[in-house]
């Protein structure tokens, strides 16, 4: 291809915007402590936050993963079954900061009161890992439209509210989004240069990176081990990367993705007397999106009938495990959707639009200010990522990985409901790699992106 002498050449753009990049990077970082340290300090703990930090102090205690006290009885409330990564990495930073969890009075049904230290290292930690999914975005934005859009786009993951404020949370989604993002540029990376090392003009070409692949795999495994939810994107990643570079790619990528995940889930067979692949909370959140009283989204905090009946369920199958109730909560949905094939539908249909429009009940829990700014960021890149990925389609340069990701995510959404949390770790990292490519494409001139960029 013939450069257009009018374009500035990519290494100049490369070398110009590192520096730029490099800030955002910083910024992000400043931001999320910012928020973290500074805004969101002294609130009540969500059930999951609660459940991840018990399970973490267990760990980092040497008693295993389990719901226990420190006396070895069974902690009272419901629990459910985690997939075991996040609670390791809260572990991880306690066991280096040497802070753990303060017992409070058990009895009144508050599990326990995280002293504020330790808080405070769980945040600077994923402020860090949230610095580290600014730089993958970039390098995203990079490798789908060059080093104009990695800029745009390292800039707005660093400002943008979502990103910016889950890092705050004990939630498993920061974490997540770090090891899918890499996967994903991985995969692609794979697919960048010939077995050669040159420059992958060959399109079409079977040859691909082992190395690259092998490390997607092992990305895509601690992933699921994070959140089985990245089962659904090897699913549908492993019959692309089949077609594009042949069966040995396909099955490097899912071999060693099992391979990961293969001692967790031999460690619950023995644990449990019964397949339990990642963890047993999968049949719960089916059941609550796939139920009677369902309203296509949000979890059960959002919908207090259905918090009811669960309770109710639990009730008629007392003294059962997480991992023994699993089956039964999937079974009881299938009959249901089984029986009722119509109101099945109307609902798939409620879950489609949550799943676009963010209005949905889960979002009216927090106040207006979270609300308002979650919903005008997400609409706010939501045009220019469409427009961006129509002319990227245009021209033939679709971050296809990218794009099974946040398709993985929305037929999740369709399986079991819309959630905020669900979306943020991979919708809006693609919506950002669409809009910064939109803008970087808006000019019918703009350069390709230089297959070395990410090598």
């Amino acid at each position: 291809m013939t450069r257009d002498p009018d374009i500035p050449h990519t290494a100049t753009l490369r070398s110009a915007g590192r520096p730029l990049v490099a800030a955002a990077l910083v910024t992000g970082f400043v931001l999320r402590l910012a928020f973290g340290l500074g805004y969101w300090v002294d609130k009540p703990l969500t059930h999951d936050e609660r459940e991840y930090l018990l399970l973490a102090q267990n760990v980092a205690a040497g008693r295993g993963f389990q719901y226990r006290l420190p006396d070895g009885s069974a902690a009272p409330g419901e629990h459910f079954g985690r997939a075991p990564l996040y609670p390791m990495f809260l572990a991880s930073v306690m066991r280096a900061t040497g802070v753990g969890l303060t017992m409070a009075d058990w009895s009144t049904g508050v599990m326990f009161t995280p002293s504020p230290a330790l808080l405070r290292a769980i945040k600077i930690a994923q402020a860090g890992v949230g610095a580290l999914i600014v730089w993958l975005i970039a390098l995203l934005a990079w490798r789908t439209a060059g080093p104009t859009a990695a800029l745009i786009a390292a800039w707005l993951a660093a400002l943008y509210p979502p990103l910016v404020w889950t890092p705050a949370y004990v939630f498993s989604e920061t974490l997540y989004g770090a090891l899918a993002l890499g996967c994903v540029l991985l995969i692609g990376e794979s697919l960048g240069r010939d077995a050669s090392g040159s420059a992958a003009s060959t399109v079409g070409t079977r040859r691909f990176h082992p190395a690259r692949v092998i490390a997607a795999g092992a990305l895509a495994g601690l992933a699921v081990l994070t959140r089985p939810a990245m089962l659904v994107f090897v699913g549908l990643a492993a019959p692309w990367l089949w077609w594009k570079r042949g069966l040995p790619a396909a099955a490097c990528l899912a071999v060693v993705c099992a391979l990961v995940v293969a001692p967790w889930m031999l460690r619950n067979i023995g644990e449990h007397g019964r397949f339990v692949l990642v963890a047993s909370e999968g049949g719960v959140t089916f059941w609550t999106g796939n139920h009677p009283l369902a309203i296509g989204e949000g979890d059960m905090a959002a919908n207090a009938d259905i918090k009811r009946a669960n309770l109710d369920f639990r009730a008629a199958h007392p003294g059962l495990s997480p991992e023994q109730l699993e089956p039964l909560y999937y079974w009881d949905a299938m009959s249901w959707i089984a029986a009722n094939p119509g109101r099945f539908t109307m609902l798939l249909a409620r879950k489609a639009f949550y799943a676009v429009v963010p209005v949905g009940p889960s979002y009216r829990l927090h106040s207006p200010l979270y609300f308002g700014a979650s919903v005008v960021s997400y609409l706010g890149v939501l045009p220019f990522a469409v427009a961006g990925f129509l002319r990227l389609a245009r021209r033939d340069q679709l971050p296809v990985p990218l794009m099974l990701m946040a398709l993985s995510a929305v037929l999740l959404s369709l399986a079991f409901f819309p959630q905020e949390r669900f979306r943020i770790p991979v919708i809006d990292p693609a919506l950002i790699v669409g809009a910064a490519s939109w803008w970087t494409l808006r000019s019918a001139r703009a350069a390709v992106p230089d297959p070395e960029l990410c090598a």
